[in-house]
């Protein structure tokens, strides 16, 4: 079995949210799970809202995401692909022009509800003669282009909602070309798919009314059998049970990243909210790419709560090894012989990344120790045993200051905390202290 091909499609017209990135993921990891290509397209056909700007943003918000595609492309470079699928609907008579105006068809539409029976397109375009054609082209008519539809009943297996159909007597003959020749997405998607040799296409619900039209359309043009397999899952909805749009940037990707969120909690709340499986931390999109399975998700709306990101990532940050911060430490200037001894103390105690800053300060900048119990402090420098230290030190002193003082648990523990960080609470000391260092230590102990 040939690994699969998925792509993700957005338009460049503004910011992706949480639900673009949703679909990205899930193609992004059913590809990743069986070593697949992940293509990025950007259906960029509408040239007055598409934007170069846009386009970036997308490509930054996936690479925070660890979302890096196989190939990117746009289908604004493929216009000749579209109209040569065009020409060959037209020449097997599958394709064909329509002459009525927008409120001609709202007028037939209105009528037809009045009686009680479905708006459907009544197909009065294929009764026309040559010379009807003519004689509307020649009182300034431009046709739109429909897609004749056999009217017959489309099955196919859905890899979240099973067995599906649809009745394709039930729909309108849709529109591919408009007047003035641009395509729209029906058409341009199933070109895309054939000639990139996407064998899965994994999408929100909302296409599901397209799918039977689209098996249509890869038959005439590809071969009966060639239309890939569709997946389409449940959709995100905010904390309120509202809509995500990405012109008004609700919970875009952008504005997460800026809060300070990881991207790994993002995408492991994004990705299992709404399945039968239970929202966890992870480590790496590896991770969720093996537990993830598009048959676990829920045919229910997926409520996203932008709450439950900041202790989803506390407990990512948690998770994480010094390899997979290596590089965003040492942007911090947290290098060296330490920096992965530095990591592990601290990470537990992080609420986000950015945390990282005032804990090096605590290890080696300058911090104004509290000094809770001035006697206890003093003996506990004279006790301080020399350099080298490890994780021991911590135990092997604060046994000898209790053995002098009598002082035991919080009495013993909070005043010398309190000393050598300034704070009430923290990493393990006897993992700090080996970073802080005899000399600060005396010194702090000092006040």
């Amino acid at each position: 079995m040939s690994a699969p091909v998925v792509r993700f499609a957005p338009s460049p017209t503004g910011r992706i949210h949480i639900g673009n990135a949703r679909t990205a993921l899930l193609n992004y990891l059913f590809a990743a799970r069986a070593g697949g290509r992940f293509i990025l397209r950007f259906d960029d056909t509408d040239a007055v809202r598409s934007t170069e700007e846009f386009a970036r943003s997308i490509e930054v918000d996936l690479a925070w995401l660890g979302m890096r595609p196989h190939q990117t492309v746009r289908q604004s470079d493929r216009l000749q692909l579209y109209v040569a699928a065009a020409e060959k609907l037209k020449a097997v008579g599958r394709l064909y022009p329509a002459y009525e105006t927008q409120a001609e068809l709202d007028r037939r539409r209105k009528l037809k509800q009045a009686r009680g029976l479905p708006p459907v397109y009544d197909r009065a375009a294929l009764a026309l003669t040559e010379d009807d054609r003519a004689r509307l082209e020649t009182e300034g008519r431009k046709p739109h282009w429909r897609f004749k539809l056999d009217q017959r009943i489309v099955e196919w297996t859905d890899g979240v909602r099973g067995a599906s159909h649809i009745d394709c007597a039930s729909l309108s003959d849709p529109v591919l070309m408009r007047e003035d020749g641009t395509f729209l997405y029906t058409l341009t998607s199933v070109v895309d798919d054939i000639d990139l040799g996407v064998t899965d296409v994994i999408r929100g619900e909302d296409h599901v009314s397209n799918t039977a039209v689209q098996i249509q359309i890869f038959e005439a043009l590809a071969g009966e059998g060639r239309a890939p397999k569709f997946a389409h899952h449940n959709l995100l909805v905010d904390a309120t049970g509202g809509g995500l749009s990405k012109r008004t940037g609700s919970l875009s990707i952008a504005s997460l990243r800026e809060s300070g969120v990881e991207a790994l909690a993002v995408a492991a709340l994004a990705v299992l909210t709404g399945t039968s499986d239970e929202v966890h931390a992870v480590s790496s999109l590896v991770e969720l790419a093996q537990m993830f399975d598009l048959a676990h998700i829920s045919r229910n709306s997926a409520k996203f709560d932008p709450a439950e990101l900041r202790t989803l990532t506390q407990r990512t940050l948690h998770k994480l090894d010094f390899e997979s911060v290596r590089d965003r430490l040492a942007a911090h200037d947290i290098v060296g012989v330490h920096a992965e001894a530095f990591w592990l103390a601290v990470r537990g105690n992080l609420e986000t990344f950015q945390d990282v800053v005032a804990w090096r300060r605590v290890v080696d900048g300058e911090v104004a120790p509290v000094i809770e119990d001035a006697e206890l402090c003093r003996t506990a420098a004279t006790l301080m045993p020399p350099e080298p230290w490890d994780e021991t030190t911590w135990g092997d002193w604060t046994n000898a200051v209790k053995g002098a003082t009598g002082r035991k648990g919080r009495g013993l523990f909070h005043p010398l905390r309190l000393a050598l960080t300034g704070r009430e609470n923290g990493p393990e000391l006897a993992k700090l202290l080996p970073l802080i260092g005899r000399a600060r230590s005396v010194q702090r102990l000092a006040g």
